[in-house]
């Protein structure tokens, strides 16, 4: 139950968040805008850190010199694996005119929730390979680092779920369906975490690979989507003032917790 609850906590975030198109009228404004996903953009990279590479770096003590080769072939196919499916699926990034991915006929509002389904992807994985670790017994993996990065991704997660809702409620959408995308996008998240705990049952050993694979595919969403977003326009540095925010508070959750 403390597992299932777990892997729940981050879509729980997104879905709060999502409901803030029934109490806010307007969306959010460019500075909110850059200053959140500069916050996502600190909690990701210091989770990719604390929680997945170094555990994974650590776990492979063993091989000596060496001990950096599973983070680095997992962070790299992380990375490769994300590049795909940027190129694979159509998605449309929230304050962006033109599309990304193969040409498609698909609407606007399913391509805005398709890119922060894509941008959910690796943080599902993340917490999946977590609670894999301390269900299979890992000495490195606690229950309380594992739902620090639970906590810290739901952090993060409730301005993405009210940044995807609002857009779609300003396209024209009615309520509803405009709470209903900003949920279905971060669906992905706890159906990746079983997903990925399923197969990580199988495949402990590789335990180090999984969690590499997850940092990689988490800091690739961080340069290619949240950086330039943090960065656009004037007084841009109200983005770097909230990633220091977020990255220090999931550094504080992680090592406090873990």
């Amino acid at each position: 139950m403390e597992t299932f609850l777990g892997i729940l906590i981050p879509f729980v975030g997104t879905t709060l968040g999502a409901a803030c198109v029934f109490f806010m009228k307007k969306s959010f404004g460019r500075s909110v805008q850059r200053s959140l996903a500069g916050f996502a953009a600190g909690v990701m990279v210091a989770a990719s850190i604390w929680s997945l590479l170094i555990p994974a770096i650590e776990q492979s003590k063993d091989m000596g010199v060496f001990s950096f080769f599973p983070a680095f072939v997992g962070f790299w196919i992380g990375v490769l694996f994300l590049l795909l499916l940027d190129h694979l699926i159509p998605h449309l990034h929230v304050g962006s005119d033109e599309a990304e991915g193969p040409k498609s006929k698909l609407n606007k509002t399913t391509m805005m929730v398709l890119a922060v389904t894509l941008h959910n992807i690796p943080e599902g994985m993340a917490v999946g390979v977590m609670y894999a670790g301390f269900v299979a017994g890992n000495v490195q993996i606690t229950a309380a680092s594992a739902l620090a990065l639970s906590l810290g991704i739901a952090i993060q997660n409730f301005p993405e779920g009210a940044i995807i809702s609002m857009p779609l409620r300003a396209e024209g959408e009615n309520k509803k369906r405009a709470f209903l995308g900003g949920v279905l996008s971060g669906v992905v998240e706890p159906v990746g975490a079983i997903l990925t705990m399923i197969t990580a049952q199988f495949i402990i050993p590789v335990l180090p690979y999984l969690l590499s694979f997850a940092a990689g595919a988490m800091l690739y969403v961080v340069v290619e989507e949240l950086i330039p977003e943090m960065s656009q326009g004037e007084h841009s540095n109200i983005g770097t003032v909230f990633f220091a925010v977020g990255f220090s508070l999931m550094m504080v959750l992680d090592v406090a917790l873990g």
